[in-house]
């Protein structure tokens, strides 16, 4: 079902996005060569204690996860690059970190995601990481009221497909209002002019993800990190944003 907020519930949902921005904010400036990722969750719970907000993660146990997720924040390090659950494992020089982190406050959920290197920086790292930062920003800006879903999707793909990546489809973008995910999906690849007309009041994540050299995934053993098949890296960027009659509002917007 598809659900529409007033502009008096727009405003309701700012405080979410702050409070995810900065946390994720707080976990960028935290990670680092020899952080280990349960210290990380550990900061996100804390924040989360503290602002007296809730977890999206702790108890989502979703048909695609093989028990509840246990923990408030995905890490995916290097191959993983989507779902990744924190566990004992401390990042090393030149790591590939993603962290994607969901929570609610005052009942209005928000959802972003960033993605860094630790210590040294490989070219070809940073070149992932600016690619699925562009194509958010291209995401972003095709999210206009009288668009279609199908226009964002496209916007993401044509910047994964000029820089050379192949594009996944079966996890995107998605609904955000009172739970994490709703309707609609949003994909990384679509055609222009196609799917839902987005209206003022629509509430959705767009996240692009790409890996370096393959679009096909599979499920680690922990039952929900989902890793590249060839073993290359992963990135993944999200914003949640609100399709006014003036433009998209990034909720999420760090710094």
């Amino acid at each position: 079902m598809i659900e529409y907020r007033t502009p008096a519930e727009i405003e309701q949902m700012r405080p979410a996005g702050r409070f995810v921005a900065d946390v994720l904010t707080a976990l960028v400036e935290r990670a680092d060569v020899g952080v280990n990722l349960l210290e990380l969750d550990q900061l996100a719970h804390d924040m989360i204690d503290e602002r007296g907000a809730e977890s999206c993660y702790i108890d989502y146990h979703p048909s695609f996860g093989a028990s509840p997720f246990g923990k408030v924040l995905c890490t995916s390090v290097n191959d993983a690059v989507l779902h990744g659950l924190p566990h004992d494992y401390t990042l090393a020089d030149g790591d590939l970190l993603s962290v994607d982190f969901a929570a609610s406050v005052d009942g209005w959920v928000s959802d972003s995601a960033v993605s860094v290197v630790v210590g040294t920086v490989r070219d070809e790292d940073q070149r992932l990481i600016d690619t699925t930062q562009e194509a958010l920003v291209a995401g972003i800006g095709a999210a206009r009221a009288g668009a279609r879903v199908g226009d964002i999707s496209f916007a993401i793909a044509e910047v994964a497909r000029h820089a050379g990546y192949k594009i996944n489809t079966d996890f995107g973008g998605h609904g955000v209002g009172r739970t994490m995910h709703g309707d609609p999906h949003i994909a990384n690849d679509g055609r222009r002019g196609r799917g839902l007309v987005l209206r003022p009041g629509l509430v959705i994540a767009i996240e692009p993800w790409f890996c370096e050299g393959t679009d096909k995934i599979y499920t680690d053993a922990d039952g929900w990190t989902l890793r590249s098949r060839d073993g290359s890296r992963g990135a993944h960027s999200e914003h949640t944003i609100a399709i006014t009659e003036d433009g998209p509002v990034v909720f999420t917007a760090r710094g």
